[in-house]
C-alpha cells in the first residue's frame, strides 16, 4: 500500500492520490506518522462493497437453514426489540 502524509495531501491535493493509486488499489494517508485514513478508488470500492453484500446474504441463507431466525408481526418485532434494550415508546435513544 502506498503512504501519502497529510502535508502531502495538503499540498498536491488529488494529484497525490492519483498518483498514488496508479500503482496500487489503495493509499494510506498518515498524520504525525500513524496511519489515519486510507483511500480507494471508485471502482475497487464498489467490489468490497459487493463482497460485504454477498458475505451477508450467505450468511442470512446458512442462518435460516440452521433455523436461526425469527417468525413475528412487525409489532412483534418491535415489542422484542424494545424489550431487548430496555427501550419505551417514545424513547428517542438510539438502539
Amino acid at each position: 500500500m502506498n503512504t501519502i502524509n497529510a502535508n502531502e495531501l495538503k499540498t498536491r491535493g488529488g494529484t497525490a492520490i492519483e498518483s498514488a493509486l496508479q500503482y496500487d488499489s489503495d493509499v494510506a494517508i498518515t498524520v504525525r506518522g500513524k496511519t489515519r485514513f486510507v483511500v480507494v478508488d471508485v471502482d475497487y470500492f464498489q467490489q468490497l462493497r459487493e463482497c460485504e453484500l454477498e458475505k451477508a446474504a450467505r450468511e442470512a441463507r446458512e442462518d435460516i437453514a440452521a433455523g436461526r431466525f425469527v417468525v413475528e408481526t412487525a409489532a412483534q418485532h418491535k415489542e422484542r426489540i424494545m424489550a431487548k434494550y430496555g427501550l419505551q415508546l417514545g424513547d428517542n435513544r438510539a438502539v
